[in-house]
């Protein structure tokens, strides 16, 4: 049952037409019946008051359509988005052990287990994500640094700019598995975590990095800056129908998240949210 059949439903049973309905729901009569005939989507119920507004013309209990709306909203989400996205592949979790600091694998790895992409496993397969696009896109008009990256990678310089390029267009939710390890292989020398303040440093191949090391601090201070918010991640709050059964803490690490250069939707909020709450376990 949806928006549209009870509205209609309701019409009929009081003899009401539809410029009726659009008189006392203050809208064009062509809003409505673009919402009836589904030409239009039911708005979300936190960015309208028309629900109310119906549901007293229509004789209807006080939240029911708003509620039909909100289901029917992430059923289409749903539909949209088909599959959950997947997180890292298994390959891929053990490439970033493997470049783990080794006094150090053993105590991750125990944790990236007993907690399957949580918090820990995620900051790290962010920043080594964050920090190797970011060296890819500066070098990626370079032909010589490609065929350098090749050479240690064991791909010809076409299937390394394959790799790059798609690479370069993937997040932490759907890193393949075939191109990660061909480019991050050869790129990463090693990284090391303080598990007590979760300082971060990354080390690249010197061999095709003039600057290797890159490090991360996460400590409280006052801020410099005010941080900039994402547009797609301020409609995501917004719109109930995505994020409101998210936590303090889902909402804190979705908002921590960068992105440099696409800008992410409401959309992508909502996929990496329902990532988050059932995460892929590794066998």
């Amino acid at each position: 049952m949806d928006v549209s059949f009870v509205i209609r439903q309701r019409l009929e049973a009081l003899e009401f037409e539809q410029k009726d309905l659009a008189r006392a729901a203050q809208v064009t009569e062509s809003y409505i019946s673009q919402l009836l005939t589904g030409r239009k989507a039911p708005p979300a119920p936190n960015r309208t008051d028309i629900y109310g507004k119906m549901e007293a013309f229509l004789k209807l209990p006080s939240g029911e359509l708003a509620t039909l709306a909100d289901a029917q909203r992430k059923e289409e989400l749903k539909r949209q988005l088909g599959d959950e996205p997947t997180p890292l592949f298994r390959e891929v979790r053990e490439l970033i052990l493997r470049k783990c600091d080794p006094k150090k694998e053993e105590q991750v790895r125990a944790i990236f287990e007993k907690q399957p992409f949580g918090e820990l496993e995620r900051l790290v397969a962010q920043k080594l994500l964050d920090v190797v696009k970011r060296v890819a896109r500066d070098e990626l008009a370079d032909e010589r640094w490609l065929r350098r990256v090749a050479r240690l990678g064991g791909l010809s310089y076409e299937k390394m700019r394959v790799s790059v390029l798609e690479f370069l267009d993937t997040d932490i939710f759907h890193l393949p598995v075939e191109n990660s390890l061909s480019f991050l292989e050869p790129l990463i020398e090693s990284w090391d975590i303080d598990l007590a303040t979760f300082s971060l440093e990354i080390v690249l191949n010197r061999r095709v990095i003039s600057e290797p090391a890159r490090r991360f601090e996460f400590v409280e201070g006052e801020s410099r800056r005010a941080a900039v918010e994402e547009p797609g991640f301020t409609d995501f709050l917004e719109d109930r129908s995505l994020s409101g059964t998210a936590t303090e803490e889902e909402v804190a690490f979705l908002k921590s998240l960068t992105f440099t250069d696409r800008r992410p939707t409401a959309l992508y909020y909502y996929r990496a949210l329902q990532n988050l709450r059932d995460p892929l376990h590794f066998t």
